[in-house]
């Protein structure tokens, strides 16, 4: 009996469909709404935790951590709610890191595996980020997550979520924002 597709198989068509690498940094408001309709569910499930169950596999484990980490920044853009699910992500990719699932994804993948760690304000997680994308050699990646990990070095946090969280700026923060070289997300 052939398996039908499960919900971590139907992420992971969408994410990684033919034409989508161009849109995962460059959403449109289409895009956005396409997810909160198809997948908002999934990540109310996954925000209440039905579905750490896929954390033990490989694939489960990406699907996931795209579900609770890539999802919500689109279907919540602009709104705190879009990290709400930001530990749960992390500890995704904690757990599949320590059990080697990073290792069964293709370089191509999982770079959506290490990115909870990137987006986190924690500076052991910024890191670790740093390390597993330059271990898979995800060039890139790697410079983006350095710049990220500068960034929580220098303020502690990601001056441009500060509106959004309903967090004070410092001076510093303010200048920076207002400089060309503000990160804004």
């Amino acid at each position: 009996m052939r398996r039908g597709k499960t919900d971590s198989d139907r992420v992971l068509d969408f994410w990684f469909a033919a034409g989508m690498e161009k849109r995962w940094f460059h959403a449109t408001p289409a895009l956005d709404a396409e997810i909160r309709e198809r997948f908002e569910p999934l990540w109310l499930q996954g925000a209440a935790g039905a579905l750490d169950g896929w954390r033990d596999d490989a694939d489960g484990a990406l699907a996931l951590a795209i579900v609770l980490d890539q999802f919500p920044l689109n279907m919540y853009r602009g709104q705190a709610r879009s990290f709400a699910t930001l530990p749960q992500a992390i500890a995704v990719t904690r757990h599949a890191v320590a059990q080697g699932l990073h290792r069964r994804l293709a370089t191509t993948r999982v770079a959506f595996l290490y990115m909870p760690l990137m987006h986190s304000e924690d500076l052991v997680d910024q890191d670790e980020s740093v390390r597993l994308f330059e271990a898979a050699g995800l060039v890139s990646n790697a410079r983006f997550a350095r710049h990220h990990r500068a960034l929580i070095e220098r303020f502690g946090r990601f001056p441009h979520r500060n509106a959004i969280l309903g967090r004070p700026s410092s001076e510093a923060e303010n200048r920076y924002l207002a400089s060309n070289e503000a990160f804004l997300g």
